[in-house]
């Protein structure tokens, strides 16, 4: 499933957490925690259309809409709203964005099924800035997809 500023999804569409994605993410954030990097249990999951809407909302008003629009996915067209995108932080609350801890997803997040899904120096492909705390659950063929170099998009040929 491609969800990007192109590929969007109905208002209606709400799995919540989608349970394999989740139970991979809570194995890749205890490996984490056991090699002492500095990320938190807590995490930013599943968001309905509606949830989305009041963020990207809130950003606008922030921002402007040019801005927001490089960081936030408009309604219908997040990730999160998959149940299969996560926002990683730290213990501190913040979004993951320590080089130890980013570079560690990088390596390894594929073992548990992800991929960096908005990584540096692709943000003309992925439409966003470069998000190092954003993973994306694919399963298995994640490591091929981290191995590729490619984003996701490029990587299944869709605009």
């Amino acid at each position: 499933m491609l969800v990007n500023k192109e590929h969007g999804l109905a208002p209606s569409y709400a799995p919540g957490e989608d349970p394999i994605a989740k139970e991979a993410l809570l194995a890749l954030l205890s490996q984490m925690q056991n090699e002492g990097l500095n990320v938190s249990d807590r995490y930013s999951g599943f968001r309905s259309y509606e949830y989305q809407s009041e963020l990207y909302a809130d950003y606008v008003m922030q921002y402007g809409q040019e801005e927001a629009d490089r960081f936030s996915a408009r309604p219908g067209f997040s990730e999160h709203q998959t149940g299969l995108a996560f926002d990683l932080m730290h213990e501190d609350g913040t979004l993951l964005t320590n080089p130890l801890e980013a570079s560690w997803l990088e390596e390894h997040a594929a073992e548990y099924g992800f991929i960096v899904r908005y990584p540096e120096g692709k943000e003309e492909i992925t439409g966003y800035m470069a998000e190092p705390w954003h993973i994306r659950y694919i399963g298995e063929e994640a490591i091929q997809i981290r191995d590729s170099g490619l984003t996701l998009e490029e990587y299944i040929n869709l605009p």
